[in-house]
């Protein structure tokens, strides 16, 4: 029997505030554990949560950009559980009163575009952060970190409109660039900024009902979301095929070991026992808060897209490529305003620079290259100063040092030779010394024409105007 997968996910991101949801902790990563903690957030008794304005504004402009529609009145709930972690026993949420609901994304899978429904977007406080290793006695220990509780979430709740792992990816890729875009969240995966769970269910194709879903935890990157995925459809598929019966649970991926396990029964809403947040007010958004947010929202990657392809002339893939980051978009744009080659710029952000980032594990920002350095280099190859070749050269030790094309190009001596008359001697010498390749070219073997070039090019040391050294060889096997 064939089946489909259904796929529905369930999104956490930080916003990008200095301080948590419900007090004035700051929301700094990488601070001694348990330093960023106050009687709020550590949930002593007595502790009175006050929202902060700059969450509703964020959360707004998310739900705005994902087209969802706003609630003007919305309510907080206490979302209850134990674990170690949560230390006043429940976490502040929203349950069916959220902040926004109803909104979609649009994606394109192979060529062929679809529309994701949004079931939810609503506000929460994180959690803490349970250690188990790392430490002396880690076997026998585990340890909790309180920096994390309070912190200011978004979950983004998809229909289970995804029909296959490529699709989700696809999904999770929008949304992360719109969240970037507008400056919601800044998607660090590694410092748990994004995270995601997934549901996974199968069904026969073809049929309308819904299968058991099980619900994966424990992904922080995109490929482990999609290998578990893959994971899971499998191992559903399996049981169903062998005549078992799927079990409606929470599993764990392991990354190293390539599965998932059982972590736990999947519970439902009545099982966290939710109810009005007694310490909070209603949280009306007026229309004016609405509006005030919209005339402040950026680009969005889908307009952006266009207006590059438009714009600049550039391939959809390009395009779509550019407006997934705003970080790069405003970096390429920065650049072709300098140079005015949005092609040989765009050419070397997709190329070299996006090769040396992944290489040095930096961000763009983190490197020490501008859209000035790159603008100079690509002025240097259009201009005939050095050869294509040879900016690979130059790249390198612009990456490494930050110092600008024109200088490296001096303090080397890279300049493109382009003398007519110096590269005919130099070809002259090499067909001289190489009688029987000039008379295999001369017989027809005209592809013999790429050993001469090579030859010339490795005389030079590489510097000479390819284009040029081309004209120049076939002049001279040509000639009398």
């Amino acid at each position: 029997m064939n089946y489909e997968p259904v796929i529905g996910l369930e999104v956490h991101a930080q916003l990008l505030t200095r301080t948590k949801c419900f007090c004035a902790c700051s929301t700094e990563f990488g601070a001694s554990p348990n330093s960023n903690t106050c009687p709020v957030c550590l949930g002593l008794p007595g502790a009175l949560p006050v929202l902060n304005r700059e969450v509703v504004r964020l959360a707004v402009r998310a739900a705005l950009a994902l087209g969802c529609h706003i609630n003007r009145i919305s309510q907080f709930a206490r979302k209850n559980y134990f674990y170690p972690d949560l230390p006043k026993g429940y976490q502040i949420s929203q349950y069916d009163k959220p902040i926004s609901e109803h909104g979609a994304i649009a994606i394109k899978v192979n060529g062929t575009a679809k529309r994701v429904g949004i079931t939810r977007l609503h506000i929460e406080e994180d959690a803490g952060k349970s250690l188990h290793d790392g430490f002396p006695d880690s076997s026998e220990k585990s340890y909790i970190d309180l920096n994390r509780s309070g912190v200011p979430l978004v979950e983004i709740v998809s229909e289970p409109d995804l029909r296959s792992t490529t699709e989700a990816y696809a999904y999770l890729s929008k949304l992360k660039a719109i969240l970037e875009t507008t400056e919601v969240c800044n998607c660090d995966m590694e410092k748990g900024n994004l995270r995601c769970d997934a549901n996974v269910s199968v069904r026969p194709a073809g049929s309308s009902e819904f299968g058991t879903r099980t619900e994966l935890k424990n992904l922080n990157s995109f490929r482990f979301l999609q290998r578990a995925m893959e994971y899971e459809i499998l191992r559903q598929v399996e049981i169903l095929e062998s005549g078992g019966h799927i079990v409606q649970e929470t599993r764990l991926w392991n990354a190293d070991e390539g599965k998932s396990y059982s972590m736990r029964s999947k519970e439902e809403a009545h099982d966290y026992r939710y109810f009005p947040e007694p310490d909070l007010l209603p949280l009306v958004v007026e229309d004016a808060f609405v509006e005030e947010t919209l005339k402040t929202m950026p680009e969005l990657p889908d307009a952006k897209k266009d207006r590059l392809i438009e714009q600049y002339g550039i391939p959809e893939g390009d395009a779509d490529w550019l407006a997934s980051s705003r970080t790069f978009s405003e970096f390429f744009e920065e650049t072709v305003r300098i140079c005015k080659k949005p092609r040989p710029a765009l050419n070397w952000l997709k190329g070299e620079l996006t090769a040396a980032l992944n290489n040095t594990s930096l961000g763009l920002q983190e490197s020490k290259i501008s859209p000035a350095h790159i603008a100079e280099l690509v002025g240097l190859i259009e201009g005939g100063v050095i050869s294509g070749k040879m900016g690979k050269v130059v790249f390198e030790e612009m990456f490494a040092t930050g110092k600008f094309p024109r200088k490296i190009v001096e303090e080397k001596n890279l300049v493109q030779i382009s003398d007519v008359t110096a590269l005919e001697k130099i070809a002259r010498e090499v067909a001289a010394s190489s009688p029987e390749n000039v008379a295999k070219y001369r017989g027809g073997r005209t592809g013999n024409l790429a050993w001469f070039v090579g030859q010339v090019m490795k005389a030079t040391k590489g510097q000479a105007n390819p284009q040029l050294v081309n004209e120049v060889v076939k002049k001279v096997l040509e000639e009398n």
